[in-house]
């Protein structure tokens, strides 16, 4: 039988969620993880992005649920962000989704943390 994944979340049915080895297909991490202070989010979160992208890449939905609100999909997935962070994710000219991470400073100023994205090379 095929499992169906929820249109809005992108995650499977809970009834489906878990493989027969007890872990999801589709998890952007393994446990809750919490991010607090800057430190952590520079250290964990380029991976966390990296493979909210690299999904976002091959399915619309998921593509479309962290163009629109990055952090809450975050939280969906047990990823959870200090209010100081905030994250917007913007379209390059080759229309490739642009992750970008900004810490609210305590003067109300925004300071870039990070930025990534997909990128496609080939070799020889």
């Amino acid at each position: 039988m095929a499992m169906a994944l929820s249109r809005i979340t992108g995650r499977r049915a809970a009834s489906e969620e878990k493989t027969t080895s007890g872990t999801d297909h589709f998890a952007l991490v393994r446990r809750k993880t919490t991010l607090y202070d800057i430190a952590r989010v520079e250290r964990h979160l380029p991976e966390i992005l990296g493979r909210a992208l690299a999904r976002g890449w091959i399915d619309r939905d998921f593509s479309a649920a962290l163009m629109s609100d990055p952090k809450g999909l975050l939280a969906r997935y047990d990823v959870h962000l200090a209010d100081t962070i905030s994250i917007e994710v913007e379209m390059t000219e080759t229309q490739r989704q642009r992750v970008v991470v900004y810490e609210r400073r305590p003067d109300g100023t925004k300071r870039r943390v990070m930025y990534l994205q997909l990128v496609m090379m080939a070799g020889r």
